[in-house]
């Protein structure tokens, strides 16, 4: 478990799941010789090898007036769901378990977001309970942004994902559609970041004057910053996601906004900063606790 303070908000990291992979399988535009010239990568986010480091996590929010939002919610357990390229880690997991350690009730949960619909954002979205899916947070709203459902419904995206982790919250009546800028509470709202999918957010924490952004899927890796141009294979449209990308990272280079990546291995937070054309990850000091791996 990590955890960070921006102002008067705990943000808290449960890992799902963390390893090593091969990135021309993710981003086809990139090698392990390519990682390996980018030194600042070592040790936390490639290893020796040009292996790509890399995680699935939810962020939970806390706020002072008692609001927790939970961001994102990985894989899930008994899902059918997984991508060829991850067949091989469908292995289930103690997330809630984890979930519980770290201190949080599944059921006292107000809010899920989900900063998209590919499977391993709304993974725990559902749980298997008497062999049906049930909502995971019972007591919470779903957030998802109206036009990226709309753009599910419009082009018949995964039905498994929809049929898993979608439908069944939507059924049990806890989903609300939102605009892309919708401002969920004093602190937190959310922040058009398209290409990855074309309606794609990600999360901006605000609290007495400190600042953090939780990227979703406009970046996946670090490597990114240095080469905004490597897009994966699961980008909608390559061209938005780049054009995303290099906007986003402008906006927080060299600032004191806390960059939490949704899929930043170990130790998962930092700074932007402007380096020779394009950008560095600086590594954030101040996470409470070390994390607890989980490789699936």
């Amino acid at each position: 478990m990590q955890k960070w303070r921006v102002g008067d908000v705990t943000i808290t990291r449960i890992l799902e799941r963390e390893g090593l992979g091969d990135i021309s399988a993710l981003m086809p535009p990139a090698s392990s010789k390519d990682l390996l010239e980018i030194s600042w990568l070592q040790p936390h986010f490639c290893d020796a090898a040009g292996q790509f480091r890399i995680a699935a996590q939810a962020l939970v929010i806390a706020t002072a007036a008692g609001r927790c939002i939970v961001v994102d919610t990985c894989w899930g357990n008994d899902k059918k769901c997984l991508p060829q390229l991850f067949q091989a880690q469908q292995a289930n997991t103690p997330f809630l378990e984890d979930f519980a350690a770290a201190g949080f009730d599944r059921t006292r949960i107000d809010t899920v977001l989900c900063t998209h619909l590919h499977f391993d954002h709304v993974g725990w979205n559902t749980m298997l309970q008497d062999g049906k899916w049930v909502p995971t947070f019972p007591n919470a709203r779903y957030l998802m942004a109206r036009a990226e459902y709309q753009h599910w419904i419009d082009n018949d995206c995964d039905w498994v994902v929809f049929s898993e982790s979608i439908a069944p919250v939507m059924e049990a009546g806890l989903v609300d559609l939102v605009e892309t800028t919708a401002v969920i509470c004093d602190e937190v709202r959310l922040v058009p970041t398209p290409g990855h999918t074309p309606n794609h957010v990600s999360v901006e924490i605000s609290s007495r004057g400190e600042e953090a952004l939780i990227t979703g899927d406009f970046i996946h890796h670090p490597c990114q910053m240095a080469r905004p141009e490597w897009w994966t294979v699961f980008d909608d449209s390559p061209d938005d996601a780049i054009a995303t990308r290099r906007r986003m990272l402008e906006r927080l280079a060299d600032t004191r906004t806390l960059v939490i990546g949704t899929h930043f291995a170990t130790p998962t937070a930092g700074r932007v900063v402007a380096d020779r054309g394009v950008y560095r990850f600086v590594i954030d000091e101040d996470a409470t606790e070390p994390a607890v791996l989980h490789t699936g």
